[in-house]
Order: structure tokens, then sequence, then C-alpha cells
């Protein structure tokens, strides 16, 4: 027979039987216990363990003690010598027969005056306060009895606890002395584990600083009380003190005062103060160093934001992972320039210490009482409390770009925002990320900013659109529109004035600027507004479709739901309305009627934005011809004296001249072209999505692309493979410039500088090739996804190798684009990240002087270093502006330096401000995502520009601009880039005052009477200029001839100088021969490589107007002469009086051509006749920049 199974734990109850059977199998019940169930155990955890009761035993334990030593002060009051001392009930001799004795009378020390009722209640609580401090000695015992009986708690213990119950036993000593005031450091000892029990009780970290302090005030309370008390009864038997006079006593002298008025007078009690200040000289300089640690430890960690102040106040928390003062500055500056903003905190959460340029910036009263700075990290729930995450308005998490591993750096900002979402899951999200494919981790937050993203597109786009990247950081900085007002120079106080602009946003119906336009296009109401107001309306969003829209078009109509998006000085919020006296009440006459209905609708004007008003001619509004060119001058009708006129915009949209051509119709435009040039291979390409994105996340554009993916090894430009032979840039025959772009490795990020350019609204004929000219060989699926594009190549090899320049066609480029490199972005001198780069691009400067230079900085500070003349008396008058701007309180300080203002250096650090400009606006990122083209929204226009030529100049100015392009092709121009002429003095250091101020005053003042008779020009002066290279820019000439006439006039009176000027003409002389060495190098190098040297001019034989028209961009650029170039700067929404001049490029918004080509499909060929867009060939090419 087998033995019994063993029992087994069952769902099933058990039978009665079955115990009846065997009795193995009967249950027993077991009850588990979370501690020990002994009485020892049962009492440690009330007493000790269990934090509730133990704090309010602690608690009861501190008012015994509390109550010990207000019953000794009672006892002291009450008692009266003079009525006699000694034992209980024995005879009592009278305190006065001894006063007068030089002996000291023991008997007054030993014996007090106690009553009956008073020593009832202090044997009572010394009985309670006994038999505690036993039961505590009894659960603490671990097997050491003399380490318990040793200590100084217990020792005072005993000594105020068991005479008091011998006295039960023994009457005769009832009235023996006490030291019950001792029982003060006991309650001390008992605050402090109730603190700590507290804190145990209610999970919360109070601050170690608070506890230390009131530490260090009960150890001096404790000291003044005992030795007030000991003084006053050892004195009983000397000089009689009162309990006051003794408490005087103590405080001058432990305050080091000593008057001398109370002193002790008997030995006793004069070596308890001995004793007394042997223990404060030991025990205080304890307490106040670890005081003084505690206090150095919080000022690193930054201590708490305290709950109250969390739910009284309005604070935002930003987290980094290291904070440099220029991130600080940014933001704080950034944050505080809106006014809501004022009353807001700001609590700083980062995992290292502050360093000394940051806690130098926080004493500041401006900062020290809004900012808080707390050590810790976003991952630790603990340091996410102390910050109160969860009732901060917003958290901004910002990247580390100066990590050299910048993944690992996405990395870390991906977890911070994790922590904070799973912490404080509705607390708002302003992320920052560095890397694209790293962005849809973090698409959970309310904003996302990808730097590589928006740095990409920015570079791509300040190739077709000049300064892209001014425009955009202008646009989201804060400005007042200040800068620059003092400047003595005419450029400094309108760019300063236009940078002020920014975009805002207004619901049209609660719109004094838009309101009237209700039921009018979208084009109708951006150029009344901008006449009327001087305010640029760049797109609206329906109540119903959360969309923004750039540009919707003429056959967008307004409703009052709608939220329109506008570009302007200030927000409409915060402008006056000023109407002239005498106009009032024809306005009120003709308040119902349009906005345009005749001239009795009176112009109003924003005080802010200073606008002025544009008189329109609107007498001829027949259309122009079909051969008319993009701005072409209207046939004059009347009088020869009267100035052309403009069309009107139409309230409503008219389809027979809407809209530009649509560009997916244009093949017929290019195959004509393409058949025109003999021998050329026609390559057809098609539109569409691209098959592959390197990246999750990426918005799906609409691009040229080819027909079939191109095999790897033919994006390969200067090795020949079996496809072709081609092994340099001037065997492919390219008909446009090439776009040349410098980086260390393809990340995934320049798939965004590739997308903007091969973007569908592109014309095809405009297309560029694009050469990527990269440190390290591309991976595979990088080129899976560029493979499809047209004209994409890369090559291996960096700038710094002259080599690799001349064999990737750098003579062949007009723009050359230098990505900042991540192993550089981090140097032991943060700001020396940048010396590479800035010296590699000096010298391309040098070698291409023609060629425009776009690059990227890691520190927008180094700017000034780009095209560095050491004795440019300019440069220096521009770096103190700089620094009187910054004085000033100016955001934008570096935005006169001429590199920046033209557009020719860039630091994605400036686009932070597009994160915090977020909180306040939450519409800023969509809509500088779509300027740049990372988006695409149907129905949304996007960023181009064009050209002024000379037979452009027949409109004048601005706002006839506005009407121009609104009424022909509904483009709306958002601002102007400028190329001007300027005198660059070059001179000694002694020497700066007096070129300041040939530089600066006379040439003002013959400038604006130049300008004012360049203007009094007809148009065929223009058309009929000499050819000849002086000529070929009139503008240019009259400044060479301006700066010999002062040079003459300066001779003249200085004729000390003249020594002075023929050592200037040697210098000028002996760089002429410096760049004809550097030509003859770079054409050596070509001859090396087997290169044509056709392309490459010698910059000696380059003309004036060559230098002109050639490098009119921006870039100190003419080496013809140190002393004549150009300079170049962005209005962003000039007043519509704004003169336009030749070689402006203006900024437009052009509506999207694939909005309506389902309607609008037997329109097209009507529609190209009267549109701006270019259809014809010969129209085209006027849009090229």
């Amino acid at each position: 027979m087998f033995p019994s199974p063993p029992a087994m734990l069952s769902l099933r109850r058990p039978h009665a039987e079955d115990f009846s059977m065997d009795s193995s199998f009967s249950q027993v019940q077991v009850e588990f216990y979370v501690n020990e169930n002994t009485f020892k155990e049962r009492l440690k955890l009330f007493f000790i363990k269990n934090q509730r009761s133990s704090l309010r035993i602690r608690l009861f334990n501190f008012s015994l003690k509390l109550l010990t030593c207000l019953l000794y002060i009672v006892r002291v009051l009450l008692d009266n010598p003079e009525e006699g001392i000694g034992c209980w009930e024995c005879e009592k001799q009278n305190y006065t027969t001894f006063n007068q004795s030089t002996k000291i009378n023991w008997s007054h020390i030993f014996w007090v005056d106690r009553k009956t009722p008073l020593w009832a209640v202090q044997v009572s609580i010394a009985l309670i306060s006994f038999l505690e401090t036993m039961l505590l000695i009894y659960l603490s015992y671990k097997g050491n009895i003399w380490e318990q009986i040793f200590r100084i708690s217990f020792i005072l213990e005993m000594i105020n606890t068991v005479p008091f119950i011998i006295t039960i036993f023994w009457p005769p000593l009832r009235n023996l002395f006490i030291p019950v005031f001792l029982n003060c450091w006991l309650a001390k000892y008992a605050l402090e584990n109730m603190i700590n029990d507290l804190h145990r009780a209610i999970q919360r970290t109070q601050s170690a600083m608070f506890n230390q302090v009131l530490i260090l005030i009960c150890t001096l309370l404790c000291l003044v009380f005992t030795g007030t008390c000991g003084i006053q009864h050892l004195e009983r038997a000397g000089e009689k003190l009162s309990l006051f006079k003794s408490f005087y006593f103590c405080i001058v002298t432990f305050s080091t005062v000593g008057y001398g008025d109370v002193t002790p007078k008997i030995w006793p009690s004069q070596l308890l103060v001995v004793i007394m200040i042997c223990v404060a000289l030991v025990v205080l300089p304890l307490q106040f160093e670890e005081l003084v640690y505690l206090w150095m430890e919080r000022q690193k960690s930054g201590g708490n934001y305290s709950r109250h102040r969390a739910q009284t106040e309005k604070h935002v928390v930003l987290c980094v992972s290291s904070l440099k003062i220029d991130l600080l500055m940014d933001f704080l500056n950034e944050f505080y320039a809106h006014p809501r903003l004022q009353d807001y905190y700001v609590v700083i959460l980062c995992p290292t210490e502050m360093d000394i340029q940051v806690r130098r910036v926080l004493q500041i009263p401006l900062w020290s009482q809004r900012v808080i700075y707390l050590q810790g990290s976003a991952l630790k729930d603990q340091d996410l409390m102390r910050a109160k995450m969860d009732n901060g308005e917003a958290c901004f998490i910002l990247s580390s770009r100066n990590e050299v591993d910048r993944t690992a750096a996405d990395h870390q900002t991906i977890l911070r925002a994790w922590a904070v979402k799973d912490f404080a899951p509705n607390c708002p999200l302003y992320v920052q990320i560095l890397k694209p494919e790293n962005k849809f981790h973090v698409k959970f937050a309310d904003h996302v900013v990808c730097e590589e993203e928006c740095k990409y597109a920015m570079l791509a786009l300040n190739c077709v659109c000049p300064a892209t990247s001014t425009l955009i950081t202008l646009l989201v900085h804060t400005s007042r529109g200040q800068e620059g007002q003092e400047s003595p120079e005419q450029w400094q106080r309108m760019y300063g004035r236009c940078s002020g602009n920014e975009v805002y946003h207004i619901r049209m119906g609660d719109s004094k600027f838009f309101m009237e336009y209700e039921g009018k296009s979208f084009t109708y109401a951006a150029f009344h507004a901008h006449k009327k107001y001087g305010v640029c309306l760049i797109g609206i969003r329906r109540e119903e479709n959360k969309s923004i829209l750039l540009n919707p078009g003429p056959r967008h109509i307004m409703a009052a739901s709608d939220t329109c998006f506008y570009i302007n000085i200030t927000k409409e919020e915060n402008s006056a309305f000023i109407f002239k006296q005498e106009e009032k009440q024809k306005k009120k006459g003709f308040a119902g009627r349009g906005s345009y209905d005749g001239p009795s609708r009176l112009p109003v004007h924003s005080i802010i934005a200073s606008m002025g008003t544009v008189a329109m001619d609107l007498q001829n509004t027949e259309c122009r011809p079909a051969n008319s060119s993009k701005l072409a001058l209207p046939a004059e009708n009347g009088s020869g004296t009267r100035r052309p006129s403009i069309a009107p915009v139409l309230e409503l949209a008219d389809t027979s001249s809407l809209l530009p051509c649509d560009l997916l119709s244009d093949q017929s435009e290019d195959e004509m072209t393409q058949s025109d040039e003999e021998g050329s291979a026609v390559v057809e390409y098609v539109k569409g999505y691209p098959p592959n994105s390197p990246y999750i996340g990426s918005s799906p554009t609409l691009c040229h692309l080819l027909p079939e993916k191109a095999p790897f090894c033919c994006l390969r430009l200067d090795k020949g493979c079996k496809h072709n032979s081609f092994e340099d840039a001037k065997a492919y025959g390219f008909k446009n410039k090439l776009i040349i772009v410098s980086a260390e490795t393809a990340g995934n990020g320049l798939y965004n500088f590739i997308v903007p350019l091969r973007a569908y609204y592109r014309s095809r004929k405009e297309l560029n090739p694009i050469v990527l000219l990269l440190d390290n060989k591309p991976e595979h699926h990088f080129l899976e996804a560029i493979c499809c594009f047209p004209m994409v190549y890369y090559m291996e090899g960096t700038i710094d190798n002259l080599d690799s320049l001349l064999q990737c066609g750098i003579i062949y480029a007009d723009n050359l684009v230098v990505v900042d490199k991540e192993s550089t972005m981090s140097a032991e001198e943060d700001y020396m990240a940048d010396a590479k780069t800035i010296v590699n691009v000096q010298t391309m400067f040098r070698l291409f002087p023609s060629l425009s230079i776009i690059t990227e900085l890691t520190h927008p500070s180094n700017m000034r270093f780009m095209q560095f003349r050491a004795k440019d008396s300019y440069s220096l008058a521009l770096s103190k502006l700089e620094k009187k701007e910054r004085e000033n309180g100016s955001n934008l300080a570096f935005m006169f330096r001429l590199p920046f203002a033209a557009g020719r250096v860039f630091s994605i650090s400036m686009l932070d401000t597009l994160l915090y400009q977020s909180f306040v606006k939450d519409y800023m990122i969509t809509i500088t995502r779509l300027l740049l083209g990372l988006d695409t929204t149907p129905g949304s226009g996007y960023l181009c520009a064009m050209k002024i030529t000379e037979d452009d100049l027949w409109i004048r100015t601005y706002g006839r601009l506005f009407q121009k392009l609104c009424s022909s092709s509904a483009e709306i121009p958002i601002g102007i880039y400028r190329t001007e002429s300027h005198m660059f003095a070059t001179s000694e250091p002694h020497d700066i005052r007096a070129q300041s101020q040939i530089s600066i005053n006379v040439e003002d003042c013959e400038d604006t009477k130049d300008v004012k008779e360049h203007w009094g020009i007809k148009t065929g002066h223009h058309r009929n200029s000499c050819s000849s290279d002086q000529s070929e820019h009139p503008l240019l000439r009259r400044k060479s001839m301006q700066w010999a006439r002062r040079l003459s006039r300066k001779g003249n009176k200085h004729s000390g100088k003249t020594a002075e000027w023929i050592s200037q003409q040697r210098l000028s002389l002996y760089r002429r021969s410096e760049r004809q060495e550097l030509s003859e190098l770079v054409k050596n190098r070509m001859k090396h490589l087997g290169l044509p040297t056709t392309g490459y001019e010698d910059v000696a034989n380059l003309t004036a107007s060559d230098v002109m028209n050639r490098v009119n961009l921006g870039y100190l650029q003419d080496e013809m002469n140190d002393h004549q170039n150009t300079l170049s700067y962005v209005l962003i929404n000039p007043p519509p009086d704004t003169r336009l001049e030749l070689n402006d490029i203006v900024y437009l918004i052009r509506s999207d051509p694939l909005a309506h080509v389902a309607n609008d499909g037997h329109s097209r060929k009507s529609s190209c006749s009267n549109k701006l867009g270019p259809c014809n060939p010969e129209t085209r090419d006027e849009t090229q920049l």
C-alpha cells in the first residue's frame, strides 16, 4: 500500500469524514505577523518603530520636560529664603543671619523651600519619566548595558528623577535641591527625535538647514537657561540675585560685552560660569560649523520650492543637463520679455553644481527674486517634488548641444521627458531634441523643436532666399524695435526698427485691424490691412480646422471666427488708433462701406507701427497683355507725368486672373526649354513623395523625383562608374550653379536640407545641383533616402583640403554651406569650439572671394570673427554699438554684426527662443516649420523670393509693390533683403575717430542728397545706362567718387597725411600681389588634379561691377578696394512708403499652387497672362535670385 500523500493547499472545503479517517489530515489555523509577536516586540513597535505612535510618545515626553522647567521657575519665584531654610519638618535657619558672612553656608545651596502641592506634582512627573526611561532602556537593549547607562541623557534622567522618588520614602529630603532645570537638555534631545519622527510620519523631507537652525537655537536657549538657573541658585549662599538679574548676567557674558555691574560673589557660582563658557566654546562652534556646511551645500543644491509658494504663485521648470550662462540668459531674457510673464517664477532643475558665472548672475536683484536654482535630477521623484513639478505651468526640457555624443544627449532628454510626464501628466511639456530620428519618442509633448531639422532647412533656404536665417531669427526674438535708433547711420536705424516685428494672432471678430474685411477675400484683407495699419497678414486658421494656412489665397473668404496671424511691431491690443480731427465726421459717414470704395475712406494709422499712408492710383484697372513680364510697366494713360497705375485688389476672387499657373503643369515649358538645348540629354522628373525617409516622423513633402532611383555608384561625384564616366563637376555640364554642403557625417538631418530645395513648387529649370562634401562615408540607409532626388551627389573630403574643394566643383558653386561639426562642438574653452571652422572659412574667403559662404557656428558671439579685419574701424564701431545695445537690455545685441545681418552666419542656439516663445504663442513652431518647408499643409503657401531689377523700379515703393503682387498673383510680401554699397574705412588705431567721422557724418549728408537725386532720375536712364564697369552700378560709382573727394579734401586740410596715403597705396599693391599669388596657387592645384582652369577667374581681373553683381548678397568681398564694400540687411514688414532699390530681394509667401488644381484646370491657360508667377520662360528668369 502506497504512503499517504502530504497535505496540500486546496480550494475545496474538506468533508467531515476526511477528518475522522486520519488525524494527520486535520487543518491547523496559522496567524502570520509582520513583526514578532512577543510582548517586547509589540512594545518596541509602539514606542520606537511605528512612526506615528513614536511621534506621540516623544511629543508627550517633550511636554513633560518643558513642564518640569516651568515648575522649577515657579518654585524659584515662590521660594522665600527669609522664612528660613532646612530639611522638611526640621527647624529652619534664617537666611539673613548668614548674609554677611565670609564663609559659604552650604545649607543655602542644598536646601530650598518647596511647597507640598508643588512637590507632589514634581514627584508624579518624575515617576512617569523614570518609568518611561527604564522602559526605553529595556526595549533598546542590545547586549551592552553599560552603553545605555553611561549615555548623557540617561544620567540626566537619573539626576532629575531618582531624588524625587527617594523623597517619597524619606520625607526629610523633600526640600532637597534638585537641578530640575537640566531637563531643558532632555527637552532639546526629545525635540530632535520628534522632528525626525515627524518627517518619517508625513513622508516629507524637510530642509536640513531648518533642522540645524532649530538645533542651534535650542542649544543657545539651553545654555542661557542653565546658566541663569545655576547662578541664581548658587548665589543664594552669596549675594542674593533674582532670576532676572541672573538672566541679564548670562546674556551680557555670552555676548562678550561684560559690563561688570552684576557679578558672581562666591567661588561655586564663579566656577559654574567658567564651566558654562567652556561648554559654549566647545558646543557652539560645532553647531555653527554644521550650519555653515549645510548652508554651503544648500547654495549648491538650491534648497526647495515650497508647496505654499507653488499653490499661490505661478512657476515654470527648466530642466537641463548642464547650465551655461548663455543658455540661461537667452531663456530669461526671452521668457520675461512678455509682460504677462513678469509674475512667473523660474525653477531650474539641473544635476550639476551651479558654476561661478551662473551664481553671479542669479545674485543680481533682477533675477534673484524670480529664479530658483535646484540641484537635482528630473529622473528622481524627490527632486521633481522639490521643484513642485505637478503645480508648474510648464516644463522646458533642453538638450545639451555641446556634448560630443549628441545621440546620448537626446537619450537623456527623452528619459527626462518620460519622467516628467509620469510624475506630472498634466504639466505642459516643451522639449528640445537634437536628432530628428529621436523626435517620435517625445511626440506626446505639447511642443517639440528638433534642432537639426530646423537647422538644415534654414541653411537650405539661405541658398535660394538670402538671409532666411536672419529673417526667422528676428521673427522669433522678442524685441521692442528700439535697437540702433540712436545710431547715426540710416541703415542701422531702419534695420533695428524693422527687427521689432513679430508674429501675433487675434480673432478676426475681435480685431480692429481685420474686422471690416469679413466676407472679403484673404488677399483683399491682407493688402488693405497693410495699407491702412501697416500690419502684414500672413495666415489664418479656421475655427473648425486647427491647421494654420499661410496665404490661403484670394479664394479664402474671411470669417469672423477665423484666427488671423499677422506681422507687426506690437500686437493689436497694445496699439492706439488716432484719427485726424477733421476726418472723424467723414469716417462716421462711411463706416458701413468697404475700405476701398473711394477716396473718402480715410486711412487709420497705428501709433505703434508709425506707418505712413501710401497713395495708390487706381484709375487704370485694365488687365495686362498676355506677354507682360512679372512686374511689367503698364501702358500709361493720360498725361505723361502721371505715375503708372496698378490694378486694384478685388474683394472676391476672379477666376480669370487669380493664382500663378499650377506648377504641376509646367512640363510643356520644361520640354520647350530643353528642346532648344542642342545635344543635351533630356531627363524627365516626376512629382511625388519620397519613397524612403531616413527616420520616423518626417513630414511627407511633394518633391521633384527621378523616375527611377539612381544607383549608389552614380551618387559619387568624383568617381566614375559603369553608368557614367564623369569625375568632376565640370564634366556633368550643370546649367545652374552648385550648392555645396560641408558636413562631418551624413546625418538624418541632412535629408531636410535636400527636401526644401527639391520641393514641388520650385521650378525644374531653377533646381541647383547639390553636392554633399562629407568627412566620413555616408551609410547605406542615407543613400537609399537621397537616391530618388535629381542632381544630388556626395563626395568624401574636408573643407580644409583644397583638392577636395576643387574636385567637388567649388569654382562652379554659388553657395557653400559649412555645417558645424559635432566633434568640435565641445572644447576645453567653450568659445574655442568654432576656432577651426572660422579659420577654414576665412581661408576659403581669401581663395574664392566670389563664393557665398554660409557658416554655422556653435556660439553666436564668435560671429564677430567672420571676415575679421584687425584695422577695420567700422567693425570696431559696430562692436561698440553691440556693447551699447547689450547694456540697454537688448536681446538682439548681435544683430548689427555684418555677417549676421547679411545671413552669412548662423547659430542654432539663436532658435532656442522659438521654444520659449511657444509658451505664449503656441503657433510659432507651426508657422516656422511652414516657412522653412518642413511641414506642408494643403492650402498653405510657402516662402520664396523675387529680385527687383531696373525694369521693376517704376513701382517705387514697397506699398505699391504690395498692391501689385496682391492684385496680380495673390502673393504676400513680408520683407526686403537689401544690399547697398558702403564705405568701410581702414585706418590705424590712432586715426579711428577721424575715419569714423568721415564714414558716418560726411557720407550721411552726401548720400541723402544723392539718393534724392537718384530717385528723381527717370526710368529710361536705367535702361540706357552705359555698359562700362563703373556705370553699370551708378551707386557704386558715386560712392567711389565721394570717397575720392573726401580723400582729396582730407589731403588739402592735412598735408601731413601724404606719407600715410602713399603707404596705404603700397599696402593695396602688396595685397593685390598677394591675391595674385593665391590665384596662382588655386590654378596650379587644378592643373595637378587635371581640372580645367577656365572656370576660375583671377580676382585681380574682376572689375568693381563684376564684384557687385556676383557678391551682392552681403559678404565683404570686394577685394579690389578694401575701402569699398557692400553690406546687406533684412527689413521685416517695412513701412509702405519705403523706397525700393535696385537688387532688393523681396520675401514672398506664395499661395499653394495645388490648392485649387481640380477647380482651375480649365482656367490655367487664361490665368497665365495675368499672374505674377513664372509661366513664360522669359519671365521665369526674373524670379531667380
